[in-house]
């Protein structure tokens, strides 16, 4: 059975808010006992993108509140508690039950609670006598966010910038790691499988790896750990592969502009745990989300910008066409006479007219939504030169350089000041070698443009120390055909009319073509270099790459250190949907970033390391 995130949390949660019972056939808690759902803001992160307030009802959860806020006492109530194992969220609790605001206080943590913390909570509760209130302490290992069936977060923020900052000492280092180890495990035990790790060597991701293989190891030393059910040794042919990465691994990618409309609606509109709000046509914000319950959504976030303005256009007709139908079916013909056989006729028509009412409107809904994001989604386009800058980006990849002038017009053309240093960031990449006088001119023209440059000069700095940009030549060639022409001043569907196949099908990232080495399993010269840990195998084995280690896997989990992007998750999920045996690929990251959240990461480095910033504009003449 294909491993599927979102499924095997959302269970988790239910039978948490079942307090922790076993949940019913219909998949609905006992509706009899009611009851209060406490939270705190990284927990009521984990609900948002899997659970809606309506559900909660449907689980007996009447009232919800934040742990931080004032609360007034709810009697004979349980109150089911999901927060993260910390010291404020405990003292919260400990006055929660001393003041006795509920019944019954189910505790369920996020992640393991450390034992200092466990004590604190018996003495507190000890000490203020309302210990016989908590009826429940539970470790739930759900400290990560689950975006779609394939995609996950562990909501850890700025980890890139922690790991590359110059000044972070040995310590500092360990406890992020910890924290990474932790999240990872939480994501393993809800998949209740113990898979073979794979990993680059040196760096953030051997640390996490070897961490992460000693954690395993020490669990399942206990009879009843959690992966007992996954264990044995029939499961061990079927285990799936963690693939860790660091982020410097492909840095372009998290950096370029994409122009599919999954990365586009992230990037641009600032899509957050699924929702996200544009301004509406008559004015106003609209918020929408974005999920698995949004059928064009799902089909259609990997495609270009334009092969979905004119998907859109399809399913408008489509749908119109569909209401036509109804209205002919339901409005009769004229003269015709009245007699019972005609009216047991347009009886049966009506009753199908109010049956498939519901589904007209929701793709009515959907589609109106698409085309109000997409609507906006042109505008910036239009004003920014998005495509261009996709383009152009691609092309400096697949070449390993730009023309001079074409670089220079860009920087002084559209865009915003955060589009015009990415761009200056994806040439410093791409250019195989540094030409001084091309980079001042590029300096220059960014400073021109009041754009901090601290992220240019972190990277033109790395550049120079010569650490290896793994992408600097591995987009292959890519040929995109060039909007920037067609985009001006035209309607949706004036601008995509026509149009098939934008980028060549065998565009892939090095991270895709990594990870299809490592599932294969097949010698392969990318990945000889990478490390191997088993961690139900003896420990002599480990960081070896053993014959039983190189697979082929059917399942892989691939977790990218220090910021993950929609664009290396559409590339996986297309690696899974190509291949002549149908493969499962779920991708997660430290946290999901968009470009500019990311460059401003590279120019908070750049700060620390005290390079460049924007210099003042010189003063205007007498």
């Amino acid at each position: 059975m294909a491993l599927n995130l979102r499924q095997k949390q959302t269970e988790c949660i239910i039978r948490m808010l079942n307090l922790n019972q076993p949940v019913n056939s219909t998949s609905t808690a006992n509706e009899e006992v009611y009851k209060i759902l406490i939270f705190d803001r990284f927990c009521q992160n984990i609900l948002s993108p899997l659970i809606h307030v309506k559900d909660l009802r449907k689980h007996g959860v009447t009232l919800y509140f934040l742990i931080d806020k004032d609360r007034k006492p709810v009697h004979d109530v349980p109150a089911v508690y999901f927060v993260q194992p910390s010291k404020i969220n405990i003292d919260r609790i400990v006055a929660d039950a001393s003041r006795f605001l509920y019944d019954s206080f189910y505790l369920n943590f996020s992640s393991s609670i450390p034992r200092p913390l466990l004590e604190d909570l018996a003495s507190g509760t000890l000490n203020s006598d309302s210990v016989q209130r908590i009826a429940k302490v539970h470790d739930q290992y759900l400290e990560f966010v689950t975006l779609e069936d394939n995609l996950f977060s562990l909501a850890q923020k700025s980890i890139y910038v922690q790991l590359n900052d110059p000044s972070a000492g040995d310590r500092e280092i360990e406890e992020i790691i910890e924290r990474i180890v932790s999240g990872l495990f939480s994501v393993l035990a809800t998949l209740a499988v113990v898979p073979v790790i794979r990993c680059q060597r040196g760096g953030p991701a051997e640390m996490v790896a070897s961490a992460l293989d000693q954690r395993l190891r020490d669990h399942l030393l206990s009879k009843n750990n959690l992966f007992t059910e996954g264990g044995g040794f029939a499961s061990s042919f079927q285990r799936p592969i963690l693939c860790l990465f660091d982020r410097n691994f492909e840095l372009s990618v998290g950096i370029q502009h994409d122009f599919r409309y999954r990365p586009l609606v992230h990037d641009i509109l600032g899509l957050k745990l699924n929702r996200l709000s544009v301004q509406g046509e008559k004015g106003g914000m609209k918020s929408y989300e974005l999920d698995s319950s949004d059928s064009f959504w799902v089909a259609n976030g990997s495609l270009e910008f334009p092969e979905v303005a004119v998907e859109i256009e399809t399913q408008l007709n489509k749908y119109k066409k569909d209401v036509d139908e109804v209205n002919r079916r339901t409005g009769g013909t004229d003269g015709a006479e009245f007699d019972g056989t005609n009216l047991i006729g347009n009886t049966k028509h009506l009753m199908n007219a109010v049956n498939s009412l519901p589904e007209l409107t929701e793709r009515k809904q959907i589609i109106d939504k698409h085309t109000n994001i997409a609507t906006v989604l042109l505008g910036e386009i239009k004003e920014r030169s998005l495509d261009s800058y996709a383009k152009k980006e691609n092309d400096m990849m697949a070449r390993g350089g730009i023309d001079r002038n074409e670089l220079l017009s860009v920087l002084k053309g559209k865009g915003t000041k955060t589009d015009k240093l990415r761009f200056a960031v994806i040439y410093l990449i791409s250019s195989e070698s540094i030409n001084q006088s091309e980079v001042e001119a590029v300096e220059a023209a960014l400073r021109e443009s009041e754009v901090d440059t601290s992220a240019f000069q972190y990277v033109k700095k790395i550049k120079s120390l010569n650490v290896s940009f793994s992408s600097a030549n591995s987009a292959s060639r890519s040929n995109i055909v060039d909007w920037a022409e067609k985009l001006y001043g035209q309607s949706i569907s004036a601008v995509t009319a026509g149009v098939k196949n934008l980028l060549s099908s065998d565009r892939q990232l090095a991270l895709t073509r990594t990870v299809e080495a490592l599932m294969e399993g097949k010698p392969n010269p990318e990945i000889d270099t990478f490390l191997a840990f088993d961690p139900r195998a003896p420990k002599s084995s480990s960081g070896t790459s053993g014959s039983h280690l190189k697979g082929p896997f059917k399942e892989a989990i691939v977790f990218m250190i220090g910021g993950g992007n929609y664009v290396e998750y559409g590339s996986l999920q297309e690696l899974a949907m190509n291949q002549q045996t149908v493969k499962h690929i779920i991708y997660g990251s430290t946290e999901i970033l968009t470009g500019a959240e990311f460059v401003e990461q590279l120019s908070l480095l750049g700060q620390k390391m005290g390079l460049g910033n924007v210099a003042p504009p010189p003063p205007p003449g007498p």
